[in-house]
């Protein structure tokens, strides 16, 4: 009997203490074993708290980790923080409190919430991305990026916001404004540490071949990396010495350039400043367009806009036609050469581009009425228009012209990436220093390895500079420095690294955290490496995935590591949305605070709900009845201890569907089919009710299956039917496929092409016996009587059809 009422906040707590103490979950030193390392991202830990978008992962793979574990794997299933970072430096200034107190204060309530939804996360192995103990080893990374030649200074446009005085990336540029404070956003040259990730671009593309990743996710990352063949053609300024480079994809398409365009910010405006009669028009425009983020310039842009260098033009080195040469905020300087050909027949861009400026449109590649109709967009057809390509297949076109630009030394075959060498500087204090000094005569020097790390300073002031330097810069104290190499005066470098730093390589930590003569011992890493499974949201499965792998691999190249590849398979989870189908947000006043509902219904209820909500895949919409409904369910779950009868074995009644649940739930949580898989256990939480009774066989095994989603209740369970050990060292339960089929079924009987009823048979059973059950129903014999048969059709296990006349 349930002596008492299900009660969540006991449970739980208890459950949590105990597995603590017992260490339940840390993960095992013994090799002998398989390994499973199950990784999920680790949080920003904000202010806020956790909200309910996060236990959908957690919840994920920690049913995963807990049925790897039942399977008899090693299972590595890690939790830390992604900490440094732009939101805690604002609060910290806003609030005037160190970012290193508000982070420890962030840390401590996500981690206490974390444990209150009963995670089966290894504690011991808990990393900080703060913690000078584990940034000695970003800091000493990076030194080995610098060595090899993949860590440069230049100059840099970014997007500035003047309000924050900090860097933005692309997507932080939202209507010309910063997305965090709202503050208007320059393009501002600054000096900047770059990494050179694209002398990776092939490998990252390539060796997604070697990878699990849904589809979606490997899609994304070939359009970042966006990889392309063509040509580089040298368009010569008339009357002087130098030229124009561009890029293209279609050589073929030479003959119909009739005009150029530059980046504004293309160096080549400056240089022949004294020529462009109308200079002073191009730098109004230059103005406006340093206002604007490259996506804004690019993806929103819906009107053409440029103005045309006045007093220079291009030749066209195929037919030597002069072109004009415009500037638009269409063309980047960071993309390609930042400068373009414009065939305006074939480019829908440079077509709107023509049509609004008037400018000459000739067709190259047979394909309809240019001028009437729209662009053609060309990737086969016949060249016309085109000198000595005229005839050929697009295709051979390419071919001939790419050769006649390499004989003439005009041009070259080419492959370009659409994929940017990665900004790694931020003018901010809270992220981690990089450890070179720079010294007049040496350059910039890296620090030596044993004074690794090198910790950033406390200081009273973290605002940063009027001028957008870092608040490090005004700190002299620990600026002025000596250089390594020759001894004399140096300064240290007052730029940070990005948050994205610490996040690059997290994953390589955990298989070692504690280690203080590496970043992770050889061993560790051969044994635990790749990440078995990785889940995350589509939001960083551009950005943070290729920075990781960029990373991963030079750290294979260096033979630090010996996979190609961090993570063997990758999937993403969708969004939970607010009850009204909208992104939650305290602006729409939707938010859900897991706190509430553990504190409501408890923990397991909460687990329960977000793996029944919806396919884990997709965006699924907050339902307050939902979370009631899975209450509901534990609580038919407990209850069951009322029906209990003695057997270690599967009753008569239910051995069929209790092997089709084993089956069900097993493959389901294998293909994140969460939502199915709990759905079969309410269907059998319901069969026992039922059936009247259930067999202690019967509610073990349910409770094994049902372990890795409510791992509270069934533990408690487990213990108060006083069955031995623990649930979470059972071993997982297997099916038999036989007795997953059943042993009698339902047939359709037709007469005359109609259903006109069903009937109850066992599995094969004969036809005449099946005949005999058919005939003696009520109904069939009303509607056969006085009625002639003419023929009887059985289809073993289907449907038995009757003719009559």
């Amino acid at each position: 009997m349930a002596n008492f009422e299900y009660n969540p906040k006991e449970i739980e707590k208890k459950w949590q203490d105990i597995w603590d103490e017992e260490e339940a979950f840390k993960t095992s030193t013994d090799r002998s074993k398989p390994k499973y390392y199950a990784l999920v991202e680790f949080p920003y830990p904000s202010g806020q708290g956790l909200h309910v978008g996060h236990p959908r992962p957690y919840t994920a793979l920690d049913i995963i980790s807990r049925k790897r574990r039942m399977e008899g794997y090693n299972v590595l299933f890690p939790m830390g923080w992604d900490a440094f970072g732009l939101p805690t430096e604002n609060f910290a200034i806003k609030n005037k409190i160190h970012p290193r107190i508000v982070t420890e204060n962030n840390v401590s309530r996500f981690k206490n919430q974390l444990k209150s939804l009963g995670y089966s996360f290894d504690w011991s192995r808990e990393i900080n991305t703060t913690d000078p103990e584990y940034y000695k080893w970003t800091q000493w990374i990076f030194l080995k990026l610098f060595e090899k030649g993949l860590a440069y200074k230049t100059e840099m446009p970014i997007n500035w916001c003047t309000q924050c005085k900090v860097g933005l990336a692309n997507e932080e540029v939202v209507n010309g404004v910063c997305e965090r404070c709202g503050g208007e956003v320059v393009r501002k040259v600054k000096s900047q540490w770059m990494l050179k990730i694209t002398e990776y671009a092939e490998k990252l593309l390539n060796d997604l071949d070697l990878v699990d990743y849904i589809e979606k996710v490997k899609i994304s990352q070939k359009n970042w990396i966006g990889r392309s063949e063509g040509a580089e053609v040298d368009f010569n300024i008339k009357d002087t010495d130098d030229f124009i480079r561009i890029f293209t994809t279609r050589p073929d398409t030479l003959f119909g350039a009739t005009y150029m365009v530059l980046s504004p910010e293309h160096p080549l405006i400056d240089k022949y400043k004294e020529k462009i009669t109308n200079y002073d028009e191009v730098l109004e425009y230059r103005e406006i367009a340093s206002k604007k983020s490259d996506f804004e310039r690019t993806e929103l842009s819906k009107e053409k806009t440029g103005v045309p260098l006045k007093g220079i033009s291009a030749v066209n080195p195929v037919n030597g036609n002069n072109i004009p040469v415009w500037i638009s905020d269409y063309v980047l300087m960071t993309y390609g050469t930042g400068a373009i050909m414009a065939v305006p027949a074939h480019d829908e861009r440079d077509f709107e581009f023509a049509k609004k400026f008037s400018l000459p449109i000739i067709e190259v590649v047979k394909g309809g009425n240019v001028e009437e109709a729209a662009y053609t967009d060309t990737e086969t057809g016949i060249l016309v228009n085109s000198g000595f390509l005229n005839g050929l297949e697009v295709k051979d076109a390419k071919g001939k012209i790419i050769n006649w630009l390499e004989e003439k030394k005009i041009g070259k075959r080419k492959v370009n990436y659409k994929l940017r060498d990665w900004v790694f500087s931020r003018q901010r204090y809270w992220g981690e220093p990089i450890p070179l000094v720079y010294c007049e005569k040496c350059g910039w020097v890296p620090i030596p390895e044993e004074e690794l790390p090198l910790t950033l300073p406390e200081v009273e002031n973290y605002v940063p500079t009027e001028t957008g330097e870092s608040p490090l810069a005004n700190i002299r104290d620990w600026v002025e420095t000596t250089c390594p190499k020759c001894g004399g005066h140096a300064e240290r470098e007052t730029d940070t690294m990005p948050q994205w730093a610490g996040s690059s390589w997290y994953f390589l930590r955990y298989t070692d955290p504690h280690n203080d003569k590496a970043f992770a011992s050889k061993e560790d890493l051969d044994y635990w490496l790749p990440v078995d499974w990785y889940n995350g949201g589509m939001e960083h499965t551009t950005l943070h995935l290729l920075y990781s792998r960029f990373w991963h691999k030079f750290l294979y190249d260096l033979g630090y590591v010996s996979t190609p590849e961090p993570y063997q398979k990758r999937t993403s989870h969708g969004m939970i949305l607010g009850e009204n189908n909208e992104k939650m947000s305290k602006s729409r006043g939707n938010v859900v605070n897991p706190d509430d509902i553990v504190n409501e219904f408890g923990a397991d209820t909460l687990r329960t709900y977000e793996m029944f909500i919806g396919a884990f895949d997709q965006s699924a919409a907050w339902s307050q009845q939902g979370v009631k409904g899975c209450r509901r369910f534990l609580d038919r779950v407990w209850k069951v201890q009322d029906i209990i009868v003695d057997g270690d074995s599967f009753s008569k009644e239910l051995e069929v569907k209790m092997h089709q649940t084993i089956k069900k739930v097993s493959l389901d949580f294998e293909q994140m089919k969460f939502n199915t898989a709990i759905a079969a256990m309410m269907s059998l939480i319901n069969d026992f009710y039922s059936n009247g009774k259930v067999t202690k066989g019967e509610i073990k095994t349910f409770l094994i299956l049902l372990n890795p989603v409510a791992p509270h209740i069934t533990e408690e369970m487990w213990q108060l039917l006083k069955f031995e050990g623990r649930i979470y060292n059972q071993k997982w339960p297997v099916w038999d496929e036989e007795k997953t089929v059943e042993d009698t079924i339902e047939i359709a009987i037709q007469i005359n092409g109609k259903l006109r009823g069903t009937a109850l048979i066992s599995l094969n059973e004969e036809k005449e016996s099946v005949k005999e059950k058919v005939m003696s129903i009520d109904k069939i014999k009303e509607i056969l009587e006085g009625k002639t048969i003419i023929k009887e059709i059985y289809v073993p296990n289907k449907i038995y059809n009757i003719v009559i006349k």
